[in-house]
This record gives structure tokens, C-alpha cells and sequence, in this order.
């Protein structure tokens, strides 16, 4: 097979086996491999995937809305609808009082994790390669470009930004003596309960503060390994179907996998709303008095 038919073949389809160049299987890299390096710092194809998709989402946007108008164009109304159905799914859940200062990151972690796990369908992607020479002398073939998510460096830097945005939000509009009486406080109701029962309980919410401290020491971890591992197990099965066929197998899982990219985009986003609203989100009426100075600065 000469190398511009393969090199069409390998366009033609979003993840294929290596053996369409390298005549035999390989299976696929658990990490992303790294193209070349910048000074000290290696760029991997997942980083420039990541790349080229910031690039083409920012470019696109503002492709479509071009100048804001009061009445809006079609593709403006087209992204307004978009932000709008966001906004409509994460305000009830941070609360109103944070929700306009905490949608510009859950608006850009939705987009972008979406885009991310869209593009490893694209045709190209996965199966453009180059040969690559490993440490001991050995070549393979190596994707040029893969999936952002399939990289657990990069779920773990947006489960880091997250949780830092989180630790923000919640000094910022909740404080520190709200976020203590949160996790350590006592959740009963005086008067719900009996009196003796009431003061008991300080002792174990208290125990069952520190639990929660372990839990939310957890959630960068659990954030960063489920995106990386729906994005990887996406692709190994894409990858393991187009080895057996290319084309009537894989099908139906190109669809599966278009909507878990949907489902983890959402689900990463409610995570990270949930945690914000878990401590900001106590009702309008509460702590009013702690949040007047923040409304009159902004």
C-alpha cells in the first residue's frame, strides 16, 4: 500500500488499528506520547490536540457571534441559547447569590471538556501517525494527534483548577466561619430534636468533619480519573472495534461514545457545582449580611 493511500485510509476514520501501517497490532498507549519538547517541558500529541481545540473553539465562537447586537444574529442566538441552557442547569445548583461570578468557569468546563471528547471521533485523530524510535531502539508508530482527555495529565490539570476555583468561591462568598460551621458544625435542628440529643450530636458531627476534609482531599483525584478513564475507555473500544472491522462494527459505538461525552462534560460540571452550592447555596435570605460588601463591589 503506498503511503498517500494510507495516509487517506488513516483520514477516513476517527480511531483505527496501527496495523493499517505498521502490518501488525499494537495496542493502545495507556499515556500520551510525547511529539517534542519545548526547552525542558515535553508536548505530547493529547497537549496539542488541546491546543488546536482552544484554538478552534475560540476562533469559532467568535466566528459566529462576530459584533454582540441587541438583537441578536442567528449565530449569536445560537450561542446565547447554549449559555442559557448551561446557566439554566448550574444556577439552582451554586445558588443565586455565586451564580453570576461562578458561570464564566463552569460555562468554560463544560464547552471544553465537551469539544475535547468530541474531537477524539474526528476523523485524523488517532490515526495520523508518524514513526517514533523508543529509548531502546525500537520504533513505533505514534498517533500525532490524539484526544485531550485521554491524557491524565490533562484531566488532573482541570481537576486542579476546579477544586483552587472551589477553595475561591467559598472563602470569598461564604467565609471561613460559615465553611468551618459547614463541616464541622452540627446539622441538627434545636428544638427538632431533644435537648440532650442535640448537644450530643456536636460531638459527632465534629468526628464527621474530619471524614469530610479526607473526602474533599479526594475529589481532585476522583474528578481527574473519571474523565481520563471514560476518555481512554473510549477510545481503546473504538480502537479494538475498528481492529476487527472498520466499518458497520464501530458504528454504533462512535454514537456511545458521542453521548458519554456529553454525559462526563455535564457530570464534570455538576461536580464542580455541587461542591461550590454544597457550602454557598444555604437560600437567599441567609448570611445576607456577610455578602452585602461583595454585591456593592461588584
Amino acid at each position: 500500500m503506498s503511503r498517500v493511500k494510507k495516509l487517506i485510509l488513516a483520514l477516513s476514520l476517527p480511531i483505527t488499528s496501527a496495523s493499517v501501517f505498521a502490518g501488525e497490532e499494537h495496542g493502545l498507549s495507556k499515556s500520551a506520547e510525547a511529539l517534542f519538547n519545548i526547552g525542558p517541558l515535553p508536548v505530547t500529541n493529547s497537549i496539542l490536540t488541546s491546543w488546536i481545540v482552544s484554538a478552534v473553539l475560540i476562533l469559532a465562537v467568535r466566528f459566529i457571534v462576530g459584533r454582540p447586537q441587541l438583537v441578536p444574529s442567528r449565530g449569536q442566538a445560537v450561542v446565547e441559547n447554549f449559555l442559557d441552557g448551561v446557566r439554566n442547569v448550574t444556577a439552582p445548583v451554586v445558588g443565586t447569590k455565586v451564580a453570576p461570578y461562578v458561570f464564566p468557569l463552569l460555562i468554560g468546563f463544560f464547552s471544553y471538556i465537551l469539544i475535547q471528547n468530541w474531537s477524539s471521533l474526528l476523523p485524523g485523530v488517532g490515526t495520523v501517525m508518524f514513526k517514533h524510535q523508543e529509548t531502546g531502539g525500537a520504533w513505533n508508530w505514534v498517533p500525532f494527534v490524539r484526544a485531550g482527555n485521554a491524557d491524565l495529565n490533562g484531566t488532573i490539570a482541570l481537576a486542579v483548577v476546579g477544586i483552587t476555583a472551589w477553595l475561591y468561591f467559598i472563602l470569598r462568598y461564604a467565609g471561613p466561619k460559615l465553611i468551618l460551621k459547614d463541616i464541622f458544625g452540627n446539622k441538627a435542628t434545636k428544638g427538632e430534636v431533644p435537648s440532650f440529643l442535640y448537644y450530643g450530636l456536636f460531638g459527632v458531627f465534629f468526628v464527621i468533619g474530619f471524614i469530610e476534609l479526607v473526602s474533599m482531599m479526594i475529589r481532585p483525584i476522583s474528578l481527574s480519573l473519571r474523565l481520563y478513564g471514560n476518555a481512554f475507555g473510549g477510545e481503546y473500544v473504538i480502537h479494538t472495534m475498528s481492529g476487527i472491522t472498520r466499518w458497520a462494527l464501530p458504528l454504533p459505538f462512535y454514537f456511545l461514545e458521542f453521548l458519554v461525552g456529553l454525559i462526563q462534560a455535564l457530570v464534570f460540571t455538576l461536580l464542580i457545582s455541587v461542591y461550590i452550592g454544597l457550602i454557598c447555596n444555604h437560600g437567599d435570605g441567609d448570611h445576607k449580611e456577610d455578602h452585602d460588601d461583595d454585591k456593592k463591589s461588584h
